[in-house]
């Protein structure tokens, strides 16, 4: 599995998880918001910002008619028009080169979902370093196509995909000129629970496709993604806004900037902590070998006197004989006289 190439950095299993923080509609179509936002997620430390790049009219159909209309009752979005929630949702095209320049002022690589062919062209005129396709649009084999044919990196998300699906959209990419393909667990659920999360996929997904395998999260905190990184999630996306209590399309599944600086840290932390396999301690460990228990003289003992339970204990550190000859010793006799304190060896008694 080879390293990818996003703008300046490298993202695979010898570099901590790549940290996307996406944007959506949270910007609320306030252009200083949106900067604030990009600001935001760079002092939090994220390495990327995400926008999404559609409007209301490339996205869906302005029609009046049931199919158009959300119905599902436990969505946040419930009873909305699909063409109004976009109008509302998008992030206009003219602010995206703006926010970008921001992002990449800022140190943070800058890059967008594009949800029409049209999108595609739209963002190589800003020299994006990739694409991501939404898990919405994964059998959306056109627009994978056009993405792929630009030769740049593609992050998908699966969502909802089954194996067949995924597979058909990886084949595409490959065909289209696409080799370095980074592919999201995603549950498609706004929010997304823990206990439909599914993170044991992942490693199923890297086995079965010989690709990344990161983490697109739509569940509350940071839990579910930095459980990820212990099963190899190389990238992780999280829906970000200021202050959830402000509002935003997405906010009650997006991260506040110090979750997101928690984010990033603990991701660190838990890619730092994988290690390899080992036993016995590592090095840094070594010293505090001194402190385990073995066996010390606790009461003097006279040459000729019988080691006892009453002259013997198991304490730290680890100066004398191990514990595990503990029955080997009692009842041996002194071959000279052992103050209390002494660490027992073998030369002090026959």
């Amino acid at each position: 599995m080879h390293d990818i190439a996003i703008g300046g950095r490298l993202i695979g299993p010898s570099h901590p998880p790549f940290i996307i923080a996406e944007l959506s509609g949270n910007h609320s179509q306030n252009f200083e918001l949106a900067i604030a936002m990009v600001e935001a997620a760079a002092e939090a430390g994220a390495h990327a910002i995400k926008l999404q790049t559609y409007t209301a009219d490339s996205m869906t159909l302005n029609v009046d008619s049931v199919d158009f209309v959300i119905q599902e009752k436990d969505s946040l979005w419930h009873g909305e028009a699909l063409h109004g929630l976009y109008a509302k949702a998008c992030t206009p095209y003219e602010w995206h080169s703006r926010l970008f320049a921001r992002a990449k002022e800022l140190g943070m690589e800058a890059f967008s979902s594009p949800f029409d062919e049209g999108a595609v062209d739209f963002l190589e005129t800003l020299e994006v370093p990739c694409y991501k396709v939404a898990s919405f649009e994964l059998t959306d084999i056109p627009l994978i196509r056009k993405a792929a044919a630009t030769g740049k990196p593609l992050i998908m998300s699966t969502g909802m995909a089954t194996l067949g699906e995924i597979e058909d959209a990886i084949e595409c990419a490959k065909k289209a000129g696409c080799q370095d393909i980074i592919l999201l667990k995603c549950t498609s659920t706004y929010p997304a629970e823990p206990s439909n999360t599914n993170l044991v996929t992942i490693p199923h997904l890297q086995d079965a496709f010989n690709t990344q395998v990161g983490l697109s999260d739509h569940t509350a905190g940071i839990g579910v993604s930095i459980a990820s990184v212990a099963l190899g999630a190389t990238v992780i996306e999280k829906h970000f806004v200021l202050d959830r209590n402000a509002g935003g399309v997405d906010a009650a599944f997006s991260l506040e900037p110090d979750e997101l600086k928690s984010l990033v840290q603990e991701s660190e932390r838990g890619f730092a902590a994988m290690g390899e396999v080992t036993y016995g301690g590592s090095a840094a460990e070594e010293k505090s070998k001194h402190y385990r228990r073995s066996i010390f003289v606790s009461a003097d003992v006279q040459q000729g006197q019988v080691l006892t339970r009453d002259n013997l204990r198991i304490v730290r550190p680890a100066s004398g004989l191990a514990p595990k000859h503990w029955d080997s010793v009692l009842g041996k006799v002194a071959k000279q006289d052992l103050p209390a304190g002494t660490a027992l060896s073998w030369e002090l008694f026959e």
